[in-house]
């Protein structure tokens, strides 16, 4: 049953010359009753034919169709062709219309001349003159009311019809919407993720690659600073693996995870021991806190972290030998200020402007898209006397 119906869906223009086949039938039965009465017999097959014509290609050509039903309709009232069954067609064609998503003249078209067609049929056949004006008027009435039927029923096929046509289109958006908006969401996930991981392997291997060489430096002649700085390379290394294994928990999908498993993500009072780590692997780092500390949000409590860590991580790389830093974190009434500063050799113009053409400085790139993201600003470059300075300014809200 299924594959008859879906093999009518697919070839519409025969099913509708099989009902005007069936149409024309019974009107040839009907020009034969009337063989005898009937005159002129050909303009009642010719109209008996267009109209079967009308039913068979009402969806291939609804407007050319119409048009032919409107010649057939004047040509019933030229040659004298009384109503019958045959102008059941003319019901068909302005419901085809009325639905069709076509001209609207042709909707408008169809309505109008259904609402004068009974009109017509009664000046030019009148049935009831004996009974009255009014009865004339009540006849005219009743045989217009199948007519405007059937183009209110198609106006509201197709209205219907663009209705869910509205609907689908705008599902399509939405959908297309969401899939952008999920491409975006794993670009920025994707470029947090790589800014962490640069954050904690920068750091983390760069103290480590510093201990490393201190502790070979001194191994032979003072070998319980080699032991220190072993387990400052010990500690460090658990240090960025932990935090390595929590952003790379991130990734999986459908493994169940214990809680305990990863480090919770670093805040403004880390920074503390941040200090006291870059300072035990040999660089000098002045810190203060200034104004009164109070909660802040996460994200800009991990923003200052890796700011401040970043910086330092430049500085023992670019700043050179003997050279010093500070650090301040300044807590304004509407913001949270950083200021780091060195006295090294600082930095090319490339490395802090364009990220170098070789890849580098990558750092700083990261770092004006974690502030970006916060809605602050940071400011990197040399200082006037020499070495290098990163200023930030991070606005805050009150930490729910």
């Amino acid at each position: 049953m299924q594959r008859l119906y879906d093999f009518l869906r697919r070839h519409p223009t025969g099913v509708d010359t099989f009902w005007g086949v069936v149409l024309l039938g019974f009107s040839m039965l009907w020009v034969v009753s009337k063989a005898s009465s009937v005159e002129p017999l050909a303009g009642h097959v010719c109209v008996a034919l267009g109209l079967s014509t009308v039913v068979a290609l009402r969806r291939r050509a609804p407007e050319k169709m119409l048009l032919l039903a409107a010649v057939l309709g004047l040509l019933q009232l030229a040659v004298n062709v009384e109503p019958n069954i045959g102008d059941f067609a003319m019901l068909v064609i302005i419901y085809t219309v009325a639905a069709h998503d076509g001209p609207r003249w042709a909707s408008r078209l169809a309505l109008v001349g259904g609402l004068s067609a009974a009109t017509l049929t009664q000046l030019r056949w009148p049935t009831a003159a004996e009974a009255g004006l009014g009865a004339e008027v009540f006849f005219t009435v009743i045989m217009t009311v199948p007519f405007a039927l059937a183009w209110v029923l198609g106006d509201s096929v197709r209205t219907r019809r663009a209705y869910f046509a509205q609907l689908e289109e705008r599902a399509s958006r939405l959908e297309k919407e969401r899939e952008a908006q999920a491409k975006v969401a794993v670009a920025a996930e994707r470029a947090r993720i790589a800014r962490e991981l640069h954050d904690v392997v920068a750091h983390n291997v760069s103290v480590m690659v510093v201990q490393a060489d201190g502790a070979a430096y001194v191994l032979d002649a003072a070998p319980d600073q080699a032991k220190q700085a072993l387990e400052t390379i010990s500690s460090t290394g658990r240090q960025a693996l932990a935090e390595m294994r929590r952003l790379l928990g991130v990734l999986r999908t459908g493994e169940h995870q214990e809680a305990g498993e990863y480090v919770p993500q670093p805040d403004v009072e880390q920074i503390g021991d941040l200090v006291e780590q870059v300072r035990s692997a040999g660089l000098a780092v002045d810190f203060k806190i200034e104004g009164t500390p109070r909660p802040l949000p996460s994200g800009v409590e991990l923003t200052a972290y890796r700011i401040v860590q970043e910086a330092l991580t430049n500085t023992r790389k670019h700043g050179g030998p003997d050279v010093g830093a500070s650090v301040r974190l300044v807590y304004f009434d509407d913001g949270l200020g950083l200021l780091v500063e060195d006295d090294g050799r600082g930095a090319t113009h490339e490395m802090y402007e364009d990220g170098g053409a070789d890849g580098r400085g990558h750092g700083l790139i990261g770092m004006r898209e974690r502030v970006g993201m916060v809605g602050g600003t940071l400011d990197a470059g040399p200082r006037p006397g020499g070495g290098f300075r990163i200023s930030a300014l991070l606005p805050l809200k009150p930490a729910h």
